[in-house]
This record gives C-alpha cells, structure tokens and sequence, in this order.
C-alpha cells in the first residue's frame, strides 16, 4: 500500500499525567503515515485524486493544543481516529507522538508512543 509521510507537526499542549503538566503544557510533536492507493494521483497530477494533508496537519496540531488526556497514548488514539476520519481512502494511519521535554528529573531524552490504527469497514 502507499503512504503519505508527515513529519515534525509540532504544537503545544496540555496531556500529561502530572497535574502541573495540565496547567504548564509543554511541546508535543507528531509524526504521521497515512496509508491509502495513491494510484491515480502518480498519473492524474490532480490534488483530488489523492488526500490533501493540511487538513490532518491542522487537525492534528488543533488536537495537541486542546485536548487535556492524562496519557500521550490516549492523544495519539485520538490523533490517529481524526485522521482516518478525515478521508474515506485512509485504510491505515500510524501516529507516532513524541513528549519533546517530558518532566521527568535527571533526563533529558524524549518519550514516545507509536499507534497503528485501521478503518473498521
């Protein structure tokens, strides 16, 4: 199957399991595969015939910055739901969210969960 890679949607956000992290947010980033026939756009050269991607990058980024869950892997749920919600040809998604600066004492890495999700047809 083919795929449509979006890289390093970045927004600000408000899910963490920390009280502090509901109030201070912090930076979230977002790597999406969106996976569908991508047959007819290679000949047609027509944006119709493939799925435009601003919208799951706006939708993603508008997720990020409003919604408040305890656990990344509930956003990336929710991430992952409105992108195959937003174009019937999506047959996959996988979302992967990243906690750029997670508070966590004495580390300085990142923390992320990867989520594969199908369209149930």
């Amino acid at each position: 199957m083919d795929a449509i890679h979006l890289s390093n949607i970045r927004a600000y956000g408000y899910t963490g399991a920390l009280p502090e992290e509901n109030v201070l947010g912090q930076w979230f980033q977002a790597d999406l595969t969106l996976y569908l026939d991508l047959a007819e756009a290679t000949q047609s050269d027509r944006l119709a015939d493939t799925h435009d991607y601003r919208t799951v990058i706006a939708g993603t980024q508008q997720i990020i910055r409003e919604a408040k869950f305890a656990l990344i892997e509930r956003l990336a749920g929710a991430i992952a739901a409105s992108a195959l919600e937003s174009d019937p040809r999506l047959q996959r998604v996988t979302v992967k969210v990243t906690k750029l600066t997670p508070p966590i004492p004495d580390y300085t890495g990142q923390v992320a969960v990867e989520i594969t999700r199908d369209r149930i047809q």
